[in-house]
């Protein structure tokens, strides 16, 4: 045929409206959704919108992971997941889906999930006019005795053409014969066949050979049709034809049953005599191809045994036509119809075919839930088609049946991805046949991590220790909280929680790496400022909502002897050598002078220890190495020289010690000085400040009061007049200086948390004490300086500065008064 007349029938078929044959019962899944199209559509035609007749979301067919089965390992259709239409992948061959059917439909299951959903499609393959009749055989040889009456009627190999309905073979026309016509026959399954019959005797010796031409047309639009030669061979007379002793047979054999194994053994006799008498067995041409090769017939002798392999599955009937023949000259034939039943056997073993199954999942999924759908299927029948399906004991799962043969896998039991991260769900389908036949199938279920957890360290109170001095940025501790939970559930970050100390926050002072949780200072801490901190640090994961939990973290300030020892005591200015002057006449055991050293390291390190480093003579001072006086060993001689240089070191008791010196030169003298009285020592009081109003009151309080002394002390050091006396004899335990001030003897050392060092401003005609805070540990000696005046009276005091500790520095001058209240303030 044309290949335009093919191409217009096809697009005639394309133009016909997709035919809905039941109606889609929405949220049903067993509802099935019936279209019809005709074979051969181009590649990527419409069939028609599922999306739309299945009443779904086009916008949710992605998300859903739409799909469809794949038949015979072939895809033929295909969903557009962005349209919803299903369309042709591939061209659809009838004759090759349904060979000898005259229906013809695919049966597909249209899938969704999210939740889970299964339709059923049934689409119908129309049948187009695509192949020509064919005959089995291309020449037909018949044997007709001449003595044959007219009418007689021959069996003629019929046509073959795989399409069906009005496009299979319709008709029959045989070529112009005065001798021979056909009659078209409908067979029992609905094929034409053409029968040959003798519409006038025949004369073998008029014409042996009659050759004719057989044409089998079919009924599609435009018509196709074959050929085939019929030889007809006129013979000589035999008029007796062969018979079945019975000619119907029906028989029962089981599937699987040896090949070579007896079916039947066909018996047939001719009357006649001689060669018209022997026979010879063969299937008529009604035999189908697939039956003669399941079942061989043996010519001779007419037994029929199993020459395939019988499946109950695949065919469970089998009809065939067995021809006797005779060997006459003109050969005479006779038939019988067999048919065979194939029984069933427990052959085949269960199916089971995963429709969806969700992995991974969230370890928190709810109750009931269901994970997966199965199906399950047996091609056996009766009880070797039931089957039972089950999973392990020991899983938080159990099967629950949704419809014939399809299974929901649900979760039973809360699970936890920490104690079970994944699942093998075995499903094992058994029948009910004798013996049980089994299959199984494994899936793994993998947990998704939920964050459930908290973050864990393993202490829950740090105390580290810090050397003071320490490097900005110095790593002080490592702190690692640990998390069970995975991904960003696992990913901890690590930060201070703010607190404020003397107004100063936690985060100014500390670092701590978020991702490690590495503690770092951010300072250099000083033992004598700070001794220590107390704070928390959070530990916070990633997930959603993020958890935490926190640690407290105690930092200790370790001391460090990083001060050296400062010398309050004699006083020198800027570094010079103190000069000071003594009777000849001093006795022995006299203070000469004495060294009073600070140092504000803890009270380890504080502790000071007092040695010559140099010395005129060593016979004539000693030096009590813990409170720093020194006192003479013996009385002035005329040989001892007038000048005595004492070099003093004040040592700390630190590790490695640290120390500072002072450069007393002693001059001897022979003046006479007046004695004045001692000083009453003025005791030490204790002042602890807690709070910063408090400061501000007591320092006004003793502005005001220091100077309404000091008034009162002028006043009477005005009024009073000194008397020179050349008889007073020298004070023994005293010592005068190049300022005319006399240090007494007589100490106080104060231990407590807050203690005063005394300060003297000195003025020409008095004397004033000062007292100023040092801090917490520290050990300090004060002595008290009483006011004298000398032979020589100078007319005005140099300007002194004595610095102690924390560098706080006090100058005496004329007008010390207001300069002592501005400090004080």
């Amino acid at each position: 045929m044309r290949p335009d007349v093919t191409m217009e029938s096809c697009r005639r078929y394309v133009l016909l409206v997709v035919l809905v044959l039941f109606s889609f019962v929405r949220n049903t899944s067993t509802s099935v959704t019936h279209y019809s199209i005709p074979e051969e559509m181009k590649e990527g035609s419409v069939v028609a919108n599922l999306a739309t007749d299945l009443g779904l979301d086009v916008k949710t067919l992605i998300q859903r992971k739409m799909r469809l089965d794949i038949i015979a390992n072939k895809k033929y259709l295909d969903v557009n997941k962005d349209t919803g239409e299903l369309y042709i992948v591939e061209k659809i061959d009838r004759e090759y889906i349904c060979p000898a059917k005259l229906s013809c439909y695919l049966k597909q299951e249209v899938i969704l999930e999210n939740p889970v959903r299964i339709f059923n499609i049934e689409l119908e393959i129309l049948d187009m006019n695509d192949n020509a009749p064919q005959f089995r055989r291309d020449v037909i040889h018949l044997d007709i005795s001449e003595s044959t009456p007219k009418g007689e009627r021959f069996s003629l190999s019929n046509a073959v053409d795989p399409d069906v309905g009005s496009n299979s073979v319709k008709t029959y026309h045989l070529s112009e014969s005065e001798h021979f016509n056909i009659e078209v026959q409908t067979g029992r399954d609905g094929s034409k066949f053409a029968e040959l019959i003798l519409k006038k005797t025949l004369d073998r010796e008029q014409q042996a050979v009659h050759n004719l031409i057989l044409t089998a047309v079919d009924g599609g639009t435009p018509a196709r049709s074959g050929t085939a030669s019929v030889i007809v061979r006129v013979l000589d007379t035999n008029d007796n034809a062969p018979t079945f002793d019975k000619v119907i047979h029906n028989i029962k054999i089981l599937e699987n049953s040896p090949i070579g194994s007896l079916v039947i053994h066909l018996n047939a006799t001719d009357l006649d005599e001689g060669s018209n008498s022997d026979i010879i067995y063969s299937y008529s041409l009604y035999t189908s191809e697939k039956t003669q090769e399941t079942f061989n017939l043996n010519p001779n002798t007419g037994e029929i045994t199993v020459k395939g392999m019988l499946n109950y599955e695949d065919f469970r009937i089998y009809d065939m036509e067995v021809i006797a023949t005779d060997h006459g000259v003109t050969s005479l034939s006779g038939q019988c119809t067999i048919k065979i039943l194939v029984e069933d056997m427990n052959d085949n073993h269960p199916e089971i075919s995963i429709k969806s199954f969700q992995s991974p999942v969230n370890e928190n999924i709810e109750l009931d839930t269901v994970i997966a759908v199965v199906s399950v299927s047996d091609k056996d029948s009766g009880d070797n088609g039931v089957v039972d399906l089950r999973i392990p004991d020991n899983m938080p799962f159990k099967l629950r049946e949704s419809s014939d043969n399809y299974y929901e896998l649900v979760v039973s039991e809360p699970l936890d991805r920490e104690k079970v991260p994944e699942y093998d769900v075995t499903f094992t389908v058994t029948d009910r046949g004798s013996p049980p036949l089994s299959d199984n199938e494994t899936m793994t279920l993998e947990l998704l991590d939920v964050n459930d957890n908290v973050p864990q360290f393993p202490q829950s109170f740090y105390t580290i220790r810090v050397m003071e001095n320490n490097a900005p940025g110095a790593l002080l501790s490592s702190l690692t909280a640990f998390d069970p939970d995975l991904h960003e559930n696992q990913y901890l970050v690590y930060f201070i929680l703010e607190k404020e100390i003397a107004n100063t926050s936690m985060s100014m002072l500390f670092s701590i790496n978020p991702e490690n949780g590495n503690l770092y200072a951010l300072k250099t801490f000083d033992y004598e400022i700070e001794k220590e901190f107390l704070f928390h640090i959070e530990a916070r994961d990633s997930g959603s909502p993020p958890l935490s939990s926190n640690v407290t973290v105690h930092i200790v300030i370790v001391d460090q002897n990083d001060n050296a020892p400062v010398i309050v005591s004699p006083w020198r200015a800027h570094g010079s050598v103190v000069e000071e002057k003594i009777p000849r006449s001093t006795d022995k055991g006299s203070l000469v002078s004495k060294v009073i050293a600070l140092d504000t390291d803890s009270v380890h390190n504080s502790r000071i220890t007092y040695q010559f480093l140099q010395v005129t003579d060593v016979t004539l001072f000693s030096l009590d190495q813990y409170n720093g006086e020194i006192r003479t060993m013996r009385m002035f001689s005329y040989r001892d020289p007038r000048h005595q240089r004492l070099v003093v070191v004040a040592k700390d008791n630190g590790e490695p010690a640290l120390s500072a010196t002072v450069t007393i030169k002693l001059s001897t003298v022979e003046t006479v000085v007046k004695a004045y009285s001692d000083m009453t020592e003025v005791p030490l009081e204790y002042d602890i400040f807690s709070d910063l109003n408090l400061y501000l009151v007591i320092g006004l309080g003793s502005v005001s009061f220091l100077l309404l002394i000091t008034i009162l002390v002028t006043i009477v050091l005005k009024c009073q007049k000194p008397k020179p006396s050349n008889a007073a004899p020298p004070c023994r335990n005293s010592v005068i200086s190049e300022r005319n001030s006399t240090i007494a003897d007589s100490t106080l050392v104060s231990n407590d948390a807050y203690w005063y060092s005394l300060f003297l401003a000195e003025t020409r005609k008095g004397k004033m004490v000062v007292r100023q805070p040092v801090p917490k540990g520290s050990r300090y000696i004060v002595s008290s300086l009483p006011r004298g005046t000398g032979l020589t009276d100078t007319s005005g005091s140099a300007a002194s500065t004595l610095q102690v500790g924390n560098h706080i520095t006090l100058k005496k001058c004329p007008h010390h008064l207001s300069l002592l209240s501005h400090m004080l303030l």
